[in-house]
C-alpha cells in the first residue's frame, strides 16, 4: 500500500485512514481506490473502528476525472462495479467506519461518505452531486446509498440541479449524523470510535450487517431476522458479560 496516497495511522483498536491527494482535493484515483480496497480486504485483525478523513481542507472531492475521458464504456461498467465492491467492504466488512469530513465531499466523495456508518461534518463541508453538469453519471453507489439517504425525489432534484448542502443541511437530511465546530470533526470522531471500540465485537457486527438488510426485507422477513440476530447475540459470553455488568453497576469488559 502507497503510505503517502492513503496514510494508516492506529492506535489501540482504532485505525485512521486519511486520504492523501492534496493537489487534487483527494480526489479518488485508481490508486486510492485500490488502496481502500486492499485495506478493508484484509484490516487487521484487532481492529474494530475505522476513522476515514482527509487532508488539506477536503475530504474527497469524487472521481479524478482526468482519468475518465477516453475509458471505453465496458472499461467504465467494471470501474463502477470496483467501485460497488469496495464500497460494500466497507459499509459490510464488519468493521465500523467513521467519516470525519470538512471541505468536498462531492460526487464520488459523498458516494465512499454514504458507505460508511458514521458521518461526522464540520462547517466547510459541501455534499454535491454534480456529475450531470459534467455530462455523467453516479457510478459509485449513489443511487443505493444516497438515494436511500435523501429519498430518490430529493436526490434527483440534487443532480439535476447541482444543488449544494452544507453541514446543518447534511445533518437535517440524513447527510451526517454530528455536525461540528470547524477543526473539531476528527476529535469527536476519535471520541464516538473510543466508544464504539469498547461495545461487545459481535453486538457490533450485528448492527452493521443486519438493520441495512432487515430495511429491505417485508416486514415479517425483517422480524424474523432480527428474533434470529438477538438469540445470537444474546448466547454470547459477552452478553453474560454486559448483563452482570448492568446488574453490578460497573463498566462491561468484553472480550
Amino acid at each position: 500500500m502507497d503510505a503517502q496516497i492513503l496514510k494508516v495511522d492506529r492506535e489501540g483498536p482504532i485505525a485512521t485512514l486519511t486520504m492523501n491527494r492534496p493537489d487534487k482535493r483527494n480526489a479518488m484515483c485508481e490508486e486510492l481506490l485500490v488502496s481502500l480496497d486492499t485495506y478493508f480486504s484484509d484490516p487487521p485483525k484487532d481492529v474494530r473502528v475505522v476513522v476515514l478523513t482527509g487532508t488539506a481542507g477536503h475530504f474527497c472531492s469524487g472521481l479524478d476525472l482526468s482519468e475518465h475521458v477516453d475509458r471505453s464504456a465496458e472499461e467504465n461498467l467494471h470501474h463502477s462495479r470496483h467501485w460497488h465492491s469496495v464500497m460494500d467492504k466497507i459499509q459490510f466488512g464488519g468493521l465500523a467506519v467513521i467519516s470525519a469530513m470538512f471541505g468536498a465531499v462531492i460526487g464520488g466523495g459523498l458516494e465512499l461518505a454514504a458507505a460508511t456508518h458514521v458521518r461526522i461534518a464540520e462547517p466547510s463541508t459541501i455534499f454535491q452531486l454534480p456529475e450531470g453538469r459534467r455530462g455523467i453519471f453516479v457510478g459509485g453507489g449513489a443511487t443505493a446509498r444516497v438515494g436511500r439517504l435523501l429519498g430518490p425525489d430529493r436526490m434527483t432534484e440534487m443532480m439535476l440541479t447541482g444543488r449544494k448542502y452544507g453541514a446543518e443541511e447534511g445533518v437535517s437530511l440524513g447527510l451526517a449524523h454530528y455536525s461540528t465546530a470547524e477543526g473539531e470533526a476528527m476529535a469527536l470522531a476519535q471520541k464516538l470510535a473510543g466508544k464504539i471500540s469498547r461495545n461487545a465485537p459481535l453486538s457490533n457486527y450485528l448492527m452493521i450487517q443486519a438493520i441495512p438488510r432487515i430495511n429491505e426485507m417485508s416486514h415479517g422477513d425483517g422480524l424474523f431476522t432480527e428474533s434470529l440476530a438477538a438469540a445470537l447475540s444474546q448466547t454470547t459470553t459477552d452478553a453474560q458479560e454486559g448483563l452482570r455488568a448492568f446488574l453490578e453497576k460497573r463498566a462491561p469488559q468484553f472480550r
